[in-house]
């Protein structure tokens, strides 16, 4: 293992004794634990008692690591198997995921819950539960490969759970401002707002879309453990971690080592990434920009995909150079057929158009193409309509839904097209995407046309009828988010 040179941000020292331990009370339930085929209203009161508790537990972790930003916390495993977080855990947990190796569901799990967490705590406060081997499946990329999904067991995902909620109270007060993937408080269309201000603000005249290969299945299991001591001195949490991460995966009924990377699908894999990349990527992107830069720099990054804009070319490609090696140093490496360092910004398109060249290109970030365009004045506008290929994908998988509901009456189906154009409009919905929005209607319009005519023996898909049918059904384009200045002077 290569020894640590640089500042605290930036990569991990040397592991250091604890000298000051934190005392933080434990999380305890106020009411002891009863069946959970009782009164819907009991459970209610139960569960918001333990939401109580822990949340004061985890109010004391968040003070105390405010008080003294420089310790290392080492009380922390009694909050995790704590009955209430366990619970607290549980609720939180996606009630329709997919079944881990055992087959235990999220429904079937709850008939004795009481019972099950209570047991599951007992073993946790001995370290006697051990993670179980994820199942791997996968699901197909834009680019036509694969991507692996893990499905752990449904006592794993509520320990997981557990100590995401802990360890997310830690380290929320280091993680930098622009890291805005699978953080509580931030969504996509808060990266997307950044982006949005950060060009339009600031001195950006060339952009950087940047993308890591395969992050979550690269990471190095070594430099992880360095980096959460770093924080953590609780030596059985960083055991577990490590048990998560050495559990490995069954794919076709056969077992295989997990020598690197997280399992995608888990309800840690988000946050040891962002971890990871935080000590890899964050702090050093953000002592780059303050010691070697003498232009504007912004950035704006979502789990692995980031966008650096730079008002300089020369810092640009200093950048991009420092960067890959950087990179490699803790195992991982851009995209190459997603990795771009474009003209991009407010006078792109003048210059370009003074050198005699075409017009700047665009790049996709987080599902939209940000292009530079005008307003009506003639002024720079940061225009994002949705990304072509996606949106092709995205009609494609409708129409083979649409054939497997070939047996639903209109009424079922209009419904259904219903909240899948809600749904669409909720995420693309933004300013200046009218026009994508309004042809995804027409689209899914003709595809329900399409199946009404192929349902009956009797061609009954008339334009006139779907016109009617549409206008009963399926709602208009609209836009549904504010102008990313707006919604950023509210926050």
């Amino acid at each position: 293992m290569n020894e640590t040179r640089e500042s605290d941000d930036c990569i991990v020292p040397k592991k250091e004794a604890n000298k000051a331990v934190t005392r933080v009370v434990a999380a305890e339930s106020l009411e002891v634990s009863r069946s959970a085929k009782r009164n819907p209203q009991e459970q209610n009161t139960d569960r918001a008692q333990n939401r109580e508790t822990v949340e004061h537990a985890l109010e004391r972790i968040r003070n105390a690591v405010r008080r003294d930003r420089k310790k290392r916390l080492s009380t922390l495993w009694h909050h995790v198997y704590s009955e209430a977080t366990l619970q607290e855990a549980y609720w939180r947990l996606n009630p329709t995921s997919s079944p881990g190796v055992d087959g235990q569901t999220w429904q079937g799990y709850g008939e004795r819950l009481d019972e099950r967490i209570r047991d599951l705590s007992g073993k946790l406060k001995g370290m006697g539960h051990r993670p179980q081997a994820v199942l791997r499946r996968y699901i197909s990329k834009e680019n036509g490969d694969q991507r692996p999904i893990g499905m752990p067991v449904l006592e794993d995902k509520i320990v997981e759970r557990a100590l995401v909620m802990v360890l997310e109270v830690i380290y929320e007060e280091w993680f930098e401002n622009f890291s805005y993937g699978f953080r509580p408080g931030r969504s996509q269309h808060n990266a997307l707002d950044a982006v949005y201000m950060g060009i339009t603000c600031r001195k950006v005249n060339w952009v950087l879309d940047a993308d890591l290969s395969g992050c979550f299945d690269t990471i190095d299991h070594d430099w992880l453990v360095r980096m959460l001591e770093h924080r953590i001195a609780d030596k059985r949490v960083i055991r577990y971690i490590i048990r998560c991460l050495k559990a490995g995966v069954v794919e076709d009924g056969q077992w295989h080592e997990q020598i690197r990377g997280t399992p995608q699908g888990g309800c840690i894999s988000p946050l040891l990434a962002n971890i990871f990349l935080h000590y890899a990527l964050d702090g050093w992107v953000k002592k780059w920009r303050k010691t070697k830069a003498k232009g504007d720099v912004i950035v704006v990054r979502y789990a692995d995909d980031f966008v650096i804009g730079f008002q300089y070319q020369n810092e640009a490609r200093q950048f991009e150079k420092e960067l890959l090696a950087r990179l490699e140093e803790f195992g991982l490496k851009l995209n190459e057929e997603k990795t771009r360092l474009i003209e991009f910004g407010r006078y792109a398109a003048k210059d370009r158009h003074a050198r005699g060249q075409r017009k700047p290109e665009t790049f996709d970030f987080l599902g939209f193409t940000h292009i530079c365009g005008k307003d009506r004045k003639g002024r720079f506008q940061l225009k994002r309509k949705t990304i072509g290929k996606r949106m092709r994908r995205k009609l494609l998988s409708l129409k083979i839904e649409m054939q497997k509901r070939r047996n639903w009456s209109i009424p079922e189906m209009g419904r259904w097209l219903t909240r899948v154009l809600i749904g669409h409009y909720r995420y693309y919905g933004v300013p200046g995407n009218y026009r994508s929005l309004h042809g995804f209607r027409q689209a899914v319009m003709m595809l329900w046309r399409r199946w009404i005519i192929r349902k009956s023996q009797r061609s009954k898909g008339g334009y006139r009828r779907m016109y009617r049918l549409g206008k009963r059904w399926l709602p208009n384009a609209r836009i549904c988010h504010p102008y990313p200045s707006e919604r950023l002077c509210v926050i």
